[in-house]
Formats: structure tokens, sequence, C-alpha cells
């Protein structure tokens, strides 16, 4: 079982639409994903609840949370969405940085561009690394 960290400052957008995004294509049996943050903020940002519902997926009771070593502990992958000095860093394990822009207080627009994008991103993680659900 692979586990996956998608992780930015405050835990409250891009790294909550890609985990939930990886955790409704990849198989649960072959990966994981969790999100956190350094910071974690209050909530997950209101504009991100409401293009995320658009497309299905429900993020009204879910938390911000913290980066913890607990929480690192057996992962394989630290995902960071583009906070330059401020992305966490897991020591001793693979890291991949995704430039993606913080959509707080984005027009709904700009947001749904964000959440695409991270999407396609998570697509294409789980296809290249073989993590997706086996056709049935």
């Amino acid at each position: 079982m692979t586990t996956v960290i998608f992780a930015c400052v405050h835990n409250a957008g891009r790294s909550q639409m890609s985990a939930a995004f990886f955790n409704a294509v990849a198989d649960p049996a072959k990966a994981r994903a969790v999100s956190a943050g350094t910071q974690p903020g209050e909530r997950v940002h209101p504009e991100v609840l409401e293009t995320m519902r658009e497309v299905g997926i429900d993020l009204a009771g879910v938390k911000p949370r913290k980066l913890t070593a607990e929480l690192a502990h057996g992962a394989t992958w630290l995902v960071t969405m583009g906070c330059g000095d401020e992305c966490p860093v897991v020591p001793g394990i693979r890291r991949e940085d995704w430039p993606l822009e913080d959509p707080k207080g984005k027009p709904a627009a700009r947001v749904r561009e964000i959440r695409d994008d991270a999407r396609a991103r998570v697509a294409a993680f789980v296809e290249e690394n073989g993590w997706g659900r086996s056709a049935g």
C-alpha cells in the first residue's frame, strides 16, 4: 500500500482537492492519499467546497490538519502545491512539487481552472505509477 501526502501551507484548498481526486481514481488496494499542511487553516475554503461539489465530491466534513511526523510515517510520496520556501519537507520520501495557484478568495471560474488542473495532474500521477482501478 502506497501512501501519498498532498501538502501545502493551510491545507484548505489545493491539497484537499488533490487528495480527494486521488482517492476517487486510485485503487484503494494499491494507494491512498491524505492531505495536510504546515499551518492548517480553520476550514476548507468555501470556494473550494463549492467547486468540488460541482464535480460530485463533498468536502464539507473535511478539516485541515497539521503535517506531523506521525502522519508522514510510512508515506512513500510527498506532493507539495507550489508553496515555495513554505512547502513542507519530509525527509526520506519521494517528493514532487505541483505549481498550483492558491484558490483562496479567487472567483469561481478561476477556482474551477485550478480544480481541473489538480484533477488532470492527479490522473496522470495515478496512471504513471500504476495505481489506477482495474477494469472489472
